[in-house]
């Protein structure tokens, strides 16, 4: 029924801890999904640094920032301007070239508050490597809702239990949100063997379920066989983020960059050291360097030597 566990693995981003999940060495990818954090939980204090994450780029992915606690700004040289709050998406197409800033309200800095959210990237199938990039936000109206006997549960994005999220995803896919009381039991959209994904997992975000015989705790994933039908039962109070899809083929991640192709990673490398790429108009001054070159902060290029890619 499973056929791998993965363990979250602590990762200090200056201050602020995360739990990467994906890509893992037995297992870079289940379905598209390619790249998967755990953002806290954390406690800010007022004035404190919170989230800072200055402009960098990607290409080859879409990003899918979650959160059940705080508040992030997003911007990107698409031009959007977009803060996420609990319960909303944040959904940014890469395409042939994005760059975008994460980063905590002056306002909200200020002010203190708790931070704890899931950050996604989803490979882009082959044809779609190279669109344009493009920037969705979606509150909670666009992503289908269930709550009974205490179980809540929310659609995030793509197809799943008959329903369908708003979100523009690029392949068939599914990343449903979970709230279980003690002793709920359900399950997750069928697999393979049943006429439904190919590939599906689960994350614990807090809590412990239990899976057949096996009980896991949070900040562990569980990817199941593609023919399981497993019973899911919370043995506490639980939070659970259930995702899959269908394969969309072998990828290269280097950094933010994700491609079918070595050739893709070396030319954005190229474009991003060479200030081709443009950085979002509302946060210019400052940006992420190739991890080859020294990590504290650059002047950003010139205006007459950035372009979109």
């Amino acid at each position: 029924m499973i056929d791998l566990v993965i363990n979250a693995r602590k990762k200090d981003l200056g201050g602020f801890e995360v739990g990467r999940v994906l890509p893992f060495h037995q297992r870079r990818m289940v379905g598209p999904f390619i790249f998967l954090d755990q953002m806290g939980p954390a406690e800010f204090a007022p004035g404190a640094e919170a989230i800072n994450v200055r402009p960098h780029p990607h290409i080859g992915l879409s990003t899918l920032t979650y959160l059940f606690e705080g508040e992030i700004m997003h911007r990107d040289n698409t031009g959007a301007t977009q803060a996420i709050r609990p319960g909303e998406v944040n959904w940014m197409t890469a395409g042939k070239g994005v760059v975008h800033s994460e980063r905590t309200d002056p306002l909200k800095k200020s002010q203190g508050g708790p931070m704890h959210g899931m950050q996604a990237w989803i490979a882009l199938p082959l044809e779609s490597e190279d669109v344009d990039p493009s920037f969705h936000h979606h509150g909670e109206a666009d992503q289908p809702a269930y709550e009974n006997g205490g179980l809540f549960a929310r659609l995030v994005a793509g197809e799943a239990y008959g329903a369908k999220a708003a979100v523009p995803v690029s392949s068939p896919l599914f990343y449903v949100h979970w709230e279980l009381a003690e002793g709920v039991r359900t399950a997750p959209p069928p697999g393979r063997g049943a006429g439904g994904y190919s590939e599906r997992a689960l994350y614990v975000v807090r809590g412990e379920v239990e899976v057949g015989d096996q009980t896991f705790h949070e900040g562990q994933m569980i990817v199941l066989e593609p023919a399981a039908e497993p019973t899911v039962t919370a043995k506490r109070p639980s939070t659970v983020m259930v995702l899959g899809g269908e394969p969309v083929g072998e990828r290269i991640i280097w950094w933010n960059f994700v491609a079918s192709s070595q050739a893709k990673i070396d030319a954005a490398k190229a474009d991003w050291k060479a200030g081709r790429m443009k950085l979002p108009t509302e946060d210019d001054l400052e940006f992420i360097p190739l991890p080859d070159v020294p990590s504290t902060p650059e002047p950003a290029p010139k205006p007459d030597q950035t372009h979109p890619v």
